[in-house]
């Protein structure tokens, strides 16, 4: 499902990006911005900025050109493969030249996610995507009436602080979640160590989500018995101290899905690695850089499912309040080779080597 680059669209949308402005149509440019239509997207990570605009003067079929704005919290390969998903499906479905994308890049500060949410309410967006916890509460903080839609998020009432959860928000927001099945990442971190004594949890306090998923996965390690500590970070800053902590505590780590680590993952991996304590990870992109397991979820799938829910919204007039919350269809057991291999860790026949690039 996922459509391949041609050189021809790559071109055409470089040209377009020159003249043309972002959600409001208007004149404006941003130094910032760049081409970021469904074809072109792969172009705009190959240059390593995820940050972008792409604007068409042909109009749908209905008479109107969609205006999409994306708000991605940093970059990071899980999430720019999510807003790639949403893009291509978008595309597909509406046809080129019949919806244009803001991408914009938050670089992993709030601030620049509610800076970026509040001028795609002034551009006037057909729809924003949130990609990522902070950019879906931003997002939701600057406008009631545009539709958003949330991907990359593990738990929308956490993110929402939503007590009275219903599988709904109630209000116009909607969207995909990121979270694989915590229990069956636990028994993974069971199969894998069955001689663990203490499990470390890893993750930044500074995140709802993450201590949302540590919370979980406490709750099945008590339920086999088995002894955790927590040691969280407030920031990056704190992550090598922290770290250090913990494999000095600890016979395994757990590091949830949390933006924070997945962005430090290499400074996790230069301690963890020579202490001889393997992590398992929330995600894939984590065990990518420093995990030796995973339960993995494709990103791609979960950011082109909130595309197909942004056309439902856009083109069927599906009500967004009540759009249920969606969830990758399949997980897969994953493997870092090259982590495993130095640490002596052989893995079940039903394992997927990730490729690491």
């Amino acid at each position: 499902m996922k459509k391949q680059t041609r050189f021809f669209s790559i071109m055409m949308a470089a040209a377009m990006a020159l003249s043309l402005g972002a959600c409001g149509g208007d004149d404006k440019s941003a130094s910032n911005s760049g081409s970021a239509d469904g074809n072109a997207s792969a172009a705009t990570e190959a240059d390593g900025n995820a940050s972008g605009s792409a604007e068409s003067d042909a109009a749908s079929s209905d008479g109107k050109t969609y205006r999409i704005g994306i708000v991605q919290q940093l970059e990071h390969p899980a999430l720019d493969s999510a807003s790639e998903g949403f893009m291509d499906a978008l595309t597909e479905l509406l046809g080129e030249g019949n919806v244009t994308f803001d991408l914009q890049n938050a670089q992993g500060e709030q601030a620049n996610c509610a800076t970026i949410s509040n001028r795609f309410v002034s551009d006037n967006c057909d729809l924003i995507l949130a990609n990522a916890t902070t950019a879906l509460q931003c997002a939701g903080a600057a406008t009631s009436t545009i539709p958003i839609l949330g991907t990359s998020v593990t738990d929308y009432a956490t993110a929402l602080d939503m007590d009275d959860w219903s599988g709904t928000t109630g209000r116009n927001i909607s969207g995909t979640s990121d979270l694989a099945p915590i229990d069956q990442q636990e028994d993974m971190l069971l199969e894998l160590f069955p001689d663990a004594k203490t499990v470390g949890i890893i993750y930044c306090s500074a995140e709802p989500n993450s201590a949302y998923q540590a919370a979980k996965f406490e709750e099945a390690l008590e339920a086999d018995g088995i002894a955790y500590k927590e040691f969280t970070a407030a920031d990056s800053n704190d992550i090598a101290a922290v770290v250090q902590n913990a494999v000095n505590e600890a016979d395994v780590l757990y590091v949830p899905t949390d933006n924070t680590m997945a962005g430090n993952a290499e400074t996790i991996n230069n301690i963890a690695l020579p202490a001889g304590v393997p992590i398992v990870a929330g995600e894939e992109g984590i065990c990518g850089g420093c995990g030796a397991a995973t339960l993995s979820i494709s990103y791609y799938d979960i950011g082109y499912t909130a595309g197909e829910m942004a056309y439902d919204v856009l083109v069927n007039g599906a009500d967004i309040s009540s759009m249920e919350i969606a969830y990758a269809p399949t997980v897969t057991k994953k493997y870092n080779a090259a982590i495993c291999e130095q640490l002596g860790i052989t893995v079940p026949d039903d394992y997927v080597a990730i490729e690491v690039e």
